[in-house]
């Protein structure tokens, strides 16, 4: 039978209309709640992600100001240099800055612009966890998994929260999702692009924020080595080919830079010699696992991180700071894996092992590093545990579920693990008993419930069993999500803090972080609420006047830069505020050595810069005492106060140099 002309233009629209109903509602063999709850899921995370993005402003300063700066530049751009001017980068590879800078070019520099492209990472990220987790499993329990997947991760607090700032962390899961995606699918399909491309995304994933994309590759590399199709000599050569792309996806741009002539590019934020294999190997490598104050570290750091996550140790995940972050479901998913391995021997179910192998291999190392590193450690780091956790726990909650319902010897577990879960929930929520008060409660009681539910449905039979397992099912979801979803809301009702973002009840600390510090314990120069005393963080200006920054505009001149300020933080605010390029001396936190007494006497000869504000750093060549500073004193004249309306009390010395 032939297709006449004018069938082929109706079979069409069919075509496209069957291709729509099957994104919306599933495809004909899918269960009918599927495709609906999926949908329904990502809307809850596009909220969550999205609601009342606008209030949080420029987030992060120091990385909204870099966005700024790459919109006005296409060499600061590609370099992630903080400033206009292409002085200095950022301490971090740019990969996420250029996601946020090309929707800054197209729509214009804007909270929204900004933002935007991050909330979308995060729901993409739920979204691609969800169809790994259903391909891992047949059938209707894998749609349930994935559904229960998706729904952890969403309502992860800690996800929710830097999924509302512009941190790299939300690309960098992003990216390290979709390799799982990859990986997984190279180990049952045996073709080498898919592992290949797996490979790809985690090498543009060490572009978004360096060695920590890496903590995925160990398991990444060794369940394809035992478990993909084919001869031993065959999956090695396969992870040859997919190496050898790993090394070019994450070496280009680091091998760019690092040979582009050092006059003619901005000097690398971080390193202690003007190198990005210096940034890889210290401050952002060795310097965050063995502490900042190793050789060759670089940068600084707050010691041991305590500032941040608490004090490194098998316990910091479960601490007062972090507990309620990323730790609800730690324990479920533990037991997950180990009774989903048991539960996974059989060949049918070898690509369920395979991704209960994949998974818990990822928070399995992740929890190794992130526990016992000693260099500084931010709660948000932890987002990118989420995916394995919510991946273990969809899969192993399901596995469980069935082999509770299925063998009499299995009908321990899933209650084992469900009184665990709501047991830690509970201790978690009584350590802050001001915030909703009755939740704790709440939880217990629907922990009872899920258990007794469990264990009574286990040993019957008949209707009266099921409609057991149903309340089972409700309350143990209560349980096991009610405590971090009131978490995960929190970060809805105020902006966020773009340097140290968190979720949960705010119980003061570095910059009002929720959490606070551990041990009552605060960094050397804290002040409270502020930020730090000498302008780091700093307040509105960076530390500057309305005053000071006014006068510099109008007798900027001819001038590349608008000033010389010792750190970053000192010059983020003020490049935001005026859209002009601002000098950060000493990098992030004023130490890094990239001014140099020669370096500014040829900026100043050249008229590229005329007013310098020293110090304002942690001890970098910028600070008091400093060769740079001692010749700004000597060399510059002092612009006294009166002069921009400013008083003697403002702890900042403007100075003007040259003619």
């Amino acid at each position: 039978m032939t297709v006449t002309e004018n069938e082929a233009p109706a079979q069409a629209p069919a075509a496209r209309i069957g291709r729509a109903r099957r994104t919306l509602l599933g495809a004909p063999g899918d269960p009918q709640w599927a495709r609906p709850a999926l949908w329904a899921v990502l809307a809850l995370a596009a909220v969550l992600h999205g609601w009342a993005l606008g209030r949080n402003g420029y987030a992060n300063s120091y990385y909204s100001a870099a966005v700024l700066s790459g919109t006005q530049s296409w060499k600061a751009f590609f370099f992630g240099a903080l400033d206009a001017g292409s002085y200095i980068t950022v301490d971090k590879p740019p990969l996420a800055l250029w996601v946020m800078g090309i929707s800054a070019r197209i729509f214009g520099f804007g909270t929204w612009s900004v933002l935007l492209p991050q909330a979308v990472a995060g729901v993409a990220a739920v979204g691609v966890t969800h169809s790994a987790v259903r391909r891992a499993l047949p059938g209707t329990p894998g749609h349930a998994a994935a559904l229960l997947a998706a729904l952890v991760l969403t309502l992860t607090p800690i996800t929710v929260a830097i999924n509302r700032d512009n941190n790299p962390d939300t690309v960098l899961v992003l990216l390290l999702v979709l390799a799982a995606w990859c990986c997984q699918e190279a180990i049952r399909t045996g073709r080498t692009r898919t592992l290949v491309l797996s490979a790809v995304f985690v090498g543009l994933a060490f572009n978004t924020k360096m060695l920590q994309a890496y903590l995925v590759l160990p398991a990444f590399a060794l369940v394809y080595l035992a478990m993909a199709p084919g001869t031993v000599v065959r999956r090695l050569g396969r992870l040859l080919a997919a190496g050898a792309a790993l090394v070019v996806s994450s070496a280009w741009w680091m091998v760019v830079v690092d040979l582009w002539p050092a006059a003619d590019r901005p000097y690398v934020g971080g390193s202690t010699d003007n190198s990005v294999w210096d940034l890889v190997v210290g401050y952002n490598g060795l310097g965050r696992v063995l502490g900042q104050n190793y050789a060759g570290g670089g940068g600084g750091g707050f010691g041991g991180g305590a500032g941040f996550g608490g004090e490194s140790g098998a316990g910091r995940l479960f601490n007062d700071v972090m507990a309620g972050q990323i730790s609800w479901l730690l324990p479920f998913a533990a037991v997950a894996l180990v009774a989903g391995l048991a539960l996974t021997t059989r060949p049918s179910l070898r690509q369920t092992r395979v991704a209960l192998l994949l998974w818990g291999g990822w928070l399995a190392v992740h929890y190794l590093v992130f526990s016992f590193s000693s260099g500084t450690f931010h709660p948000y780091y932890s987002t990118a545990m989420a995916p394995a956790v919510a991946a273990l726990t969809g899969l192993g909650g399901v596995l469980t579920w069935y082999a509770h319902r299925t063998w009499r010897r299995w009908v321990w577990v899933l209650p084992t693990a469900l009184a665990v879960t709501g047991a830690w929930a509970f201790t978690v929520l009584r350590r802050t008993p001001d915030f909703v008060p009755w939740l704790a409660w709440a939880v217990a009681g629907a922990t009872v419930v899920a258990v007794t539910a469990l264990l009574v449905s286990g040993l019957v039979s008949g209707l009266f069993a099921r409609r057991l397992a149903a309340v089972a099912v409700v309350a143990a979801l209560l349980a096991g999500l009610a405590g971090p979803t009131a978490y995960a809301l929190t970060p809805l009702g105020s902006a966020v803090n773009g340097t140290n973002p968190t979720a949960g009840p705010q119980t003061g600390g570095f910059g009002g972080m929720r959490g606070g510090f551990p041990s009552g314990e605060r960094p050397e120069g804290f002040s409270g609420r502020g930020g730090f005393r000498g302008g780091f963080p700093g307040g509105p200006g960076g530390g500057m006047s309305e005053q000071m920054v006014a006068y510099l505009r109008k007798n900027m001149g001819g001038a590349t830069w608008l000033a010389a300020v010792g750190s970053a933080q000192s010059a983020s605010s003020v490049i935001l505020s005026t859209g002009l390029p601002v000098m950060a001396m000493g990098g992030f936190t004023g130490s890094d050595p990239a001014m140099t007494v020669e370096r500014l006497q040829a900026l100043v000869a050249s008229g590229e810069l005329r007013y310098v504000i020293p110090g304002g750093g942690r001890g970098g060549p910028d600070g008091g005492g400093s060769e740079v500073t001692a010749w700004v004193s000597a060399n510059c004249a002092a612009v006294a106060p009166t002069e921009y309306g400013g008083s003697t009390e403002d702890g900042q010395s403007l100075y003007r140099c040259g003619d």
